[in-house]
């Protein structure tokens, strides 16, 4: 299978570069998967399109504010007080660094991407805000990626919170504001470590969720945080080539119960964002069909031929092109309708991408 036939086109002036005011009035395309009709509806629809019986759940992940903007030195170079007034004499080079994973709390380590890449080696020591935060490389991969290790401070978290910058996807051609700090995180984010938000949670406030409890839809939440496989572009022609970043999860056993007994009363599970469609499908792979609860790392890279055994609808925000988010709603809906989504979604000016519209797919 061929990496470019997930391909559309899509016009610069539809990517999102901001949230509309109110999150539910995205607009949102209904997408029937049995038949491949399409309708154009709004989000404040959804709740309307739940059955008694439905379960929804949703990732609860929490974005950081993982970019960091700063400076480096040379290799060897010994840690800079921040009061010394000659630190910024030898400072030289501005490095941009996307904290992806933490590997290890002691000693502060994280798997991240940086730039420029290809000038950054081992040993170089960095210096963020006037040396508040100090590191140095320890390894490095390919494309862009290192593993850093941070001088200890009292309070890591505290930093970065006061320090660091939303991590805005690179289609997002603005520098990050105070607001994104609210927008781009769903109302129901709690546990913290994505670098990107499951998008397709953007859409829900409180008066849409109220609804859906209304409705007597029950909801389940589960965590993936989002890590580097979402930056990750595909470099391969042939998708079965292409391997995918795993991400930390947790499932807790009273959310894996919900599952697994909506899947034992064949009751509808809704999927809200492709993260959850991932860990709720490789945790069932673990179970042999029944979600297994606990923690791990999921990297399981869903195209076209893959078995859905839990996921049975899913909420989704428009991917890009070559994506595998688009293959993996592709392989749950079908290419050729997928496709024919988009190409309607272009022609009737949805906006797309992490601050677009959405697709209901059932």
């Amino acid at each position: 299978m061929l990496v470019s036939d997930f391909h559309y086109d899509l016009p610069d002036e539809l990517i999102a570069q901001y949230p509309l005011p109110d999150r539910a009035a995205s607009r949102m395309l209904h997408l029937q998967r049995t038949t491949g009709r399409s309708s154009d509806r709004t989000f404040r629809e959804f709740p309307d399109l739940l059955r008694p019986g439905d379960l929804l759940v949703f990732n609860n992940t929490r974005v950081f504010p993982a970019r960091l903007y700063g400076r480096r030195v040379g290799v060897n170079s010994q840690p800079v007080s921040p009061a010394d007034p000659a630190a910024r004499d030898f400072l030289r080079g501005q490095v941009e660094v996307l904290l992806a994973r933490q590997q290890s709390r002691t000693p502060n380590e994280w798997e991240c991407l940086v730039r420029p890449g290809r000038k950054l080696g081992v040993g170089e020591r960095l210096f963020f805000d006037q040396n508040e935060l100090q590191a140095e490389v320890i390894s490095r991969a390919g494309f862009g990626q290192r593993c850093i290790r941070f001088e200890a401070v009292p309070d890591f978290f505290a930093v970065l919170e006061r320090i660091g910058h939303v991590p805005l996807p690179p289609y997002i051609a603005r520098a990050d504001s105070q607001s994104d700090r609210e927008r781009y995180q769903t109302v129901y984010a709690r546990a913290r470590g994505s670098v990107a938000a499951p998008t397709a949670g953007l859409h829900f406030t409180a008066e849409i969720l109220a609804r859906i409890r209304e409705r007597g839809i029950e909801t389940a939440e589960i965590s993936l945080h989002v890590g580097l496989g979402t930056f990750q572009p595909v470099r391969v022609e042939r998708v079965e080539e292409h391997k995918l970043h795993s991400e930390p999860y947790s499932i807790s056993t009273a959310a894996a119960g919900m599952i697994n007994r909506a899947l034992s009363d064949s009751r509808r599970i809704i999927a809200v964002g492709t993260t959850t469609v991932r860990t709720l499908e490789h945790a069932a792979q673990l179970g042999s069909g029944a979600v297994r609860s606990g923690s791990g790392s999921a990297g399981l890279f869903i195209y076209p031929g893959f078995k859905f055994s839990v996921v049975k609808a899913m909420l989704t925000n428009f991917h890009l092109p070559r994506s595998t988010l688009l293959m993996l709603v592709s392989a749950f809906a079908g290419r050729e309708y997928v496709l024919r989504a988009y190409q309607h979604a272009v022609l009737e000016r949805y906006r797309f991408y992490s601050y677009g519209d959405c697709m209901f797919v059932d």
